[in-house]
């Protein structure tokens, strides 16, 4: 049993799934939780269903987390304040917020994305939008909150450029059955939990298409070197690939039914249109925002990555999802010890 920690309290901004989830979890554990949302429909059907039925369908939310519309309300007593919103809403909230930002706050971004004009990552579009001042903190791993919202045990990773607020903030969330580690390498946290999207979309893919096991045994595989070949270029550690926010987070996205992005794959690959598919559900599948970013940021870098290649024409360009796999298994072969990132050449 861990030592229970001092009440804080803590605001959500974003009143989706895992902003829900995580106000769950952080109620539950005794924090004074408040859940802001911008749309005053959604958060009156919360209040008066106790259950965020768009999005958390038959989980129960309490009456002690207060839910607003209000920011300047929400934000009032906050000590933490944690971001759960779309990657390119994430500015604007950014921009709304800093009329409220306090030096005492510590922000959590629990984003998993890329800006797509700039190619920031979420804690570097906090700074760039509150100021480089800002204790920032990513929270990322493998975590859906289909299952996070049901106490099922969860474990995820915690980082940021000071080592004490990560820390910190691992206290303040962990429970009996939701573990946070923390890893000092916040590029490779961040982008662990942003380009398996990508990947998770091919799974999906594979999926539709009903190639089986073998096939997206490999295309996660080849997929990780994809994520850990960028990240490495930009600075991260290649260990951090091999954790939570890397492979856990690919492993869980790539094969959940919980999991936007495969499930949008999946779709694609039984012939549905992308565009009739990001119509038909008010969840956000952070790859399809994701991946011209990340090829721009491979050019960049001058770092090669196939499956992304080629999934962003199957996108972007209407490509047969079956021209994908076979355009990925036609290429030429070489050691697979040559792009291995931990032990080859990147």
């Amino acid at each position: 049993m861990r030592k229970k920690s001092k009440s804080r309290h803590i605001t959500v901004l974003g009143d989706g799934g895992w902003g829900t989830a995580l106000s769950l979890v952080l109620n539950g554990k005794g924090h004074k939780v408040t859940l802001w949302g911008a749309f005053k429909e959604n958060i009156q059907k919360i209040s008066e269903k106790k259950e965020n039925s768009t999005f958390l369908p038959g989980v129960h939310v309490p009456v002690n987390i207060n839910l607003t519309t209000n920011m300047g309300k929400a934000l009032k007593n906050a000590e933490i304040v944690i971001i759960s919103v779309p990657s390119h809403v994430f500015r604007l909230v950014c921009k709304k917020y800093k009329r409220y930002h306090k030096e005492k706050h510590i922000i959590v971004s629990v984003a998993k994305g890329l800006e797509s004009k700039t190619l920031l990552r979420m804690s570097e579009v906090i700074e760039d939008t509150i100021g480089s001042h800002a204790d920032v903190v990513a929270l990322s791993g493998p975590s859906h909150a289909e299952e996070v919202a049901r106490g099922i045990p969860t474990a995820i990773v915690a980082s940021s450029k000071n080592p004490k607020l990560a820390a910190f903030i691992e206290e303040v969330f962990t429970t009996n059955h939701f573990k946070v580690y923390t890893n000092p390498d916040l590029i490779g946290v961040e982008l662990g939990g942003t380009l398996k999207n990508i990947i998770a979309i091919t799974a999906g893919i594979v999926d539709g298409l009903k190639l089986g096991a073998n096939t997206k045994a490999a295309v996660l595989t080849r997929g990780l070197v994809e994520i850990s070949r960028l990240g490495v270029r930009m600075g991260a550690n290649p260990l951090t690939f091999s954790g939570l926010s890397g492979i856990g987070d690919l492993i869980t996205t790539g094969l959940s039914p919980f999991s936007r992005n495969r499930t949008l794959g999946e779709r694609i690959g039984k012939g549905e249109n992308l565009e009739a598919i990001i119509a038909s559900t008010p969840k956000v599948a952070e790859g399809v925002n994701t991946i011209k970013a990340a090829l721009t940021l491979a050019k960049k870098y001058n770092v090669a990555m196939p499956i992304t290649e080629e999934l962003y024409k199957v996108l972007k360009r209407k490509e047969s999802p079956k021209k994908l796999l076979s355009n990925i298994f036609s290429r030429d072969s070489s050691s697979e010890l040559d792009w291995l990132p931990f032990i080859g050449t990147i």
